[in-house]
């Protein structure tokens, strides 16, 4: 019966020390399996000129450098409200009611945008605190008045989707709650919202827009792929 059929929310989230490296990489100290963990999350910079002093921002700018002596954090996440989309949507096809299908893809969609804003909310003030006397209207948390950022690879301040598989290591995204990474990076099911924590209120998002070759081939060389497959995943960012 449709009516036993519901969306189930999901979300799996961590919180870990990190500090900035070699300028543009972050460098992640996580726990698993009761091992002592390192994980590097590779960032891109801005190489467009611009106006004036503003500089060319990378995702690193926003955590400490290690040789700082500063200890910093970062986190990441992965929420899903897909989980029973695909069987309330052949309900409504069965019954050659294609509107309805089309309306609980896209309400699930609506729902993993909105428990992802939930959980970054809880994360500022209650498991990581760093904004705990936060008191935001819901215009406000509209506007994205809060203090942080969470970026998701994929969009325009960090365009590789490479990097969530470093998310789904580090997480176990799959084991803890099912959503899956399809071989295009995708996540499945679609209704499903990843990405990173930052805290810094200096932190901002930004278009990481054109790049050049010279920066295609370092982050090939610091995450030990393949030219041709940074080249790939990084297409749209590379400058004629």
């Amino acid at each position: 019966i449709l009516k036993e059929k519901l969306l189930k929310a999901k979300a799996t989230f961590g919180l870990f020390e990190a500090n900035s490296v070699e300028d543009d990489d972050i460098e992640v100290k996580f726990s698993q399996d009761s091992e002592q963990k390192t994980a590097i999350f590779r960032t891109l910079r801005q190489q467009l000129k611009k106006h004036g002093d503003q500089p060319n921002y990378a995702l690193s700018d926003f955590i400490a450098p290690k040789d700082n002596g500063v200890q910093d954090y970062i986190g990441c996440f992965c929420v899903t409200t897909g989980f029973g989309t695909q069987e309330l949507a052949q309900e409504f096809e069965k019954d050659l009611d294609d509107y309805n299908s089309i309306m609980i893809k896209a309400l699930a969609d609506r729902l993993a945008e909105a428990f992802a804003e939930y959980l970054h909310k809880e994360v500022r003030l209650n498991y990581w605190g760093y904004d705990s006397e936060e008191n935001l209207s819901n215009e406000d948390l509209i506007k994205e008045e809060y203090k942080g950022i969470r970026p998701a690879p994929g969009y325009p301040a960090c365009p590789d989707h490479l990097e969530k598989l470093t998310i789904w290591e580090i997480l176990k995204v799959k084991e803890k709650i099912g959503v899956e990474l399809t071989e295009s990076l995708a996540m499945w099911p679609a209704a499903s919202v990843s990405g990173y924590y930052f805290a810094n209120p200096e932190a901002k998002y930004f278009g990481l827009g054109k790049i050049k070759e010279d920066q295609v081939k370092d982050y090939a060389d610091r995450k030990g792929i393949d030219y041709r497959k940074a080249e790939k995943w990084l297409n749209p960012n590379i400058a004629d």
